[in-house]
């Protein structure tokens, strides 16, 4: 089975970034000219993924907006010969690529946004994507959800990103614990089958400093779980917590991607990318790299 489908929990107030999230969607956020649910989108889209089924909230309309057709900007662009400008509106999603909206009528947390998917994935494998982790892996490298995919439809088990951070960090991140003798070598980079999980442990408690990131590709079985779940951690249905149940019905992976991660729901880490991609983009990139060097 190939995976074609990603869900994209978008329904957070972004609390974080407040004042600017009191009237606007965090993930409409730009890093330099693109907002951070289009580098997503983008991801998923390389990836092969066609059906986006994005899970949102109240205030959350400008998402809906940014991927729809946009009839007044495309007129007027048209009518003043910006053709350029005409091709990066029309262009913010492929034309082949379906977006879905569920509303989250209550923010019960981040796996009872994903189990408002079901209706959509069916028993189907599917993606999820977090917006506020900007992954990079350049111009030329398979983008992180790609290298995921190709590993699911050889392995045809749940993938999760992983990273190591920090001891300090591990309350901050669902944290893994992979079983001995588990790693299979995937190129430079390398699988391993994960044992147990507990979501924000204390640094005396986590079982590691390998912390899940914001990508997944899971199995239509975790839906019966998160389903069964009652609130844990926050009050809130866990992702956790139903991949937790899973791990106890099938395998589940732990991969360490190629690329780099920034973590755009701190603002040290939508800064960090804000400059790293700024250095990239060939329209600002010799006079941005000339400002912070007269610095």
């Amino acid at each position: 089975m190939k995976v074609t489908k990603a869900v994209f929990p978008v329904a957070g107030l972004g609390t974080r970034f407040l004042p600017a999230t009191k009237a606007s969607p965090k993930e409409m956020m730009p890093v330099v000219d693109k907002p951070l649910i289009q580098y997503a989108v983008e991801e998923a889209a390389v990836a092969g993924i066609r059906d986006m089924v994005f899970i949102t909230g109240r205030n959350k309309r400008a998402i809906e907006d940014h991927f729809d057709k946009a009839y007044e900007l495309e007129t007027e662009l048209a009518a003043k010969n910006k053709m350029d400008l005409l091709e990066i509106v029309r262009n913010t999603v492929p034309r082949d690529v379906n977006c879905i909206f569920i509303r989250q009528n209550e923010a019960l947390g981040l796996g009872h946004a994903v189990l408002c998917a079901r209706p959509v994935v069916g028993n189907e494998p599917f993606a999820v994507l977090l917006a506020d982790d900007l992954m990079d892996t350049g111009d030329d490298a398979r983008s992180v959800l790609e290298q995921m995919t190709r590993i699911f439809v050889a392995k045809q088990v749940s993938i999760l990103a992983v990273q190591d951070v920090a001891l300090a960090d591990t309350a901050s991140y669902g944290i893994v614990g992979t079983a001995p003798q588990s790693k299979l070598t995937v190129g430079e980079r390398f699988l391993e089958e994960i044992s147990h999980m507990v979501e924000k442990p204390a640094p005396e408690a986590a079982p590691s400093t390998l912390a899940v990131v914001g990508r997944y590709i899971l199995t239509p079985r975790v839906f019966d779980f998160l389903e069964a779940l009652s609130p844990g951690a926050g009050a809130e249905i866990q992702l956790t917590d139903g991949i937790c149940e899973l791990l106890k019905t099938e395998p589940v992976l732990a991969f360490r991607f190629a690329g780099r991660r920034y973590d755009c729901g701190s603002k040290i880490g939508y800064l960090q990318a804000t400059v790293e991609l700024g250095l990239k983009h060939p329209e600002v990139r010799d006079a941005f790299a000339a400002y912070l060097a007269s610095r």
